[in-house]
C-alpha cells in the first residue's frame, strides 16, 4: 500500500523549549508517563513504560483503563535528534499498525512540533478521535516541559 492511500492526521504545536528538550520528551520513560499517558490525560494508570530508542528498537506503553490493560506498541523507524522521530503505532493483540512522524523545527524562542499520524484506510473512522487524542497529549506536553 502506498503512502497516499493512508489517512493523515496532523497536529502542530509551538513550545517555549529547545528542540532537544521536546525531542527527548518522546524518548524518556518518566516524561512519557506524565504527558502521553496517565491521569493528566484520562482516567488511567500507567503500568509500565519500556523502550529501546534506536532504529529498529521497540517500545511498549502499558496502561490500565477501566480494569483492562492496554499495551501501545511500536518500532522506531527513524531517529534524527532533534529534528525527526518516526515510529509505528499500534495496540498489542490487534491487527495493523499505523505510522507516526514527529518533525521539530527550531524557532527564535523555542520550537514547532508537527505530528503526522498516517492511519490505514480501514481506520479512517478513527481519524477525528486520533486527532483529538494527540491534540490533548501535545497540550499536556507544554506544562510538563515547563517543569523540567
Amino acid at each position: 500500500m502506498n503512502a497516499e492511500s493512508f489517512v493523515k492526521v496532523r497536529v502542530t504545536r509551538r513550545y517555549p523549549a529547545s528542540p532537544e528538550q521536546v525531542f527527548d520528551a518522546w524518548l524518556d520513560p518518566a516524561m512519557i508517563g506524565k504527558w502521553m499517558f496517565g491521569p493528566a490525560l484520562r482516567e488511567e494508570e500507567v503500568v509500565r513504560i519500556s523502550l529501546d530508542p534506536r532504529v529498529g528498537g521497540s517500545f511498549s506503553f502499558v496502561v490500565r483503563r477501566q480494569g483492562q490493560e492496554i499495551d501501545h506498541v511500536g518500532e522506531y523507524l527513524e531517529i534524527d535528534r532533534p529534528r525527526r522521530l518516526a515510529f509505528t503505532w499500534g495496540v498489542a493483540d490487534e491487527e495493523g499498525s499505523s505510522r507516526v512522524i514527529i518533525d521539530i523545527v527550531p524557532l527564535e524562542n523555542g520550537c514547532e512540533l508537527t505530528l503526522t499520524h498516517q492511519l490505514h484506510p480501514d481506520w479512517a473512522d478513527y481519524a477525528d478521535r486520533t486527532e483529538a487524542a494527540w491534540t490533548k497529549m501535545l497540550d499536556v506536553l507544554a506544562p510538563t516541559l515547563a517543569l523540567q
